[in-house]
């Protein structure tokens, strides 16, 4: 009895695997040229793999027109500042993601203070380097961009690094200069700005 249950499974067994064979058909892969040194993925197309790989994506933009001279000269000012200005928007936000993580790795006050003051201590030094020679209407633009950026006010970073005095004490200052440390990015209403940066290329 039991060599006839063995029996039956080495059938079925066989069985089983000249169907596999029968079924199976190997993918046909491209001929290799003798400058095909890139890997790249393959999909199988009934059998026949094709390659494939991931591109950039591309922004078509129709060209601007403009109703007036004028306008065309204001909008071209605007691109400049916006250029002037995003590189610091950028920093601030890499230094500020770089503070928040820095602050997840440590429990003690005293250290979380220390790495506090290197991230004030390091945009004061860009502050006296750059920004301070920044036209009220790129100061403007920039605190826009740092909460646009960071998703944060400039008067919320200055207030949750320095204190609530502090940023007081800096938004009456910005306000004498005609600054506003908590003007807010709103992409609908500051759309031209927002057209700026997607075309010029600060996110591929």
């Amino acid at each position: 009895m039991k060599i006839k249950v063995f029996f039956m499974l080495c059938i079925v067994m066989i069985f089983s695997i000249s169907l596999k064979a029968q079924g199976f058909t190997p993918p046909v892969f491209p001929k290799k040229g003798l400058s095909d040194t890139i890997r790249v993925g393959a999909t199988n197309d009934n059998g026949v793999m094709i390659p494939w790989m991931q591109l950039q994506d591309v922004s078509v933009v129709a060209e601007r027109i403009f109703k007036t001279p004028e306008a065309k000269l204001a909008f071209n000012r605007l691109r400049y500042n916006v250029l002037k200005v995003m590189p610091y928007a950028l920093f601030a936000k890499r230094r500020y993601e770089q503070l928040e993580e820095d602050l997840q790795k440590v429990s003690e006050k005293k250290q979380q203070k220390e790495l506090v003051k290197t991230c004030d201590r390091e945009i004061k030094d860009m502050f006296n380097r750059e920004i301070k020679d920044l036209t009220i209407t790129q100061g403007q633009i920039l605190t826009k961009l740092i909460d646009r950026e960071v998703g944060k006010t400039t008067y919320d970073l200055v207030k949750q690094t320095k204190g609530g005095f502090t940023a007081f004490s800096y938004q009456l200052i910005a306000r004498v200069v005609g600054h506003n440390l908590k003007s807010t990015y709103d992409p609908v209403e500051d759309r031209d700005i927002e057209s700026i940066i997607r075309s010029s290329g600060f996110y591929q």
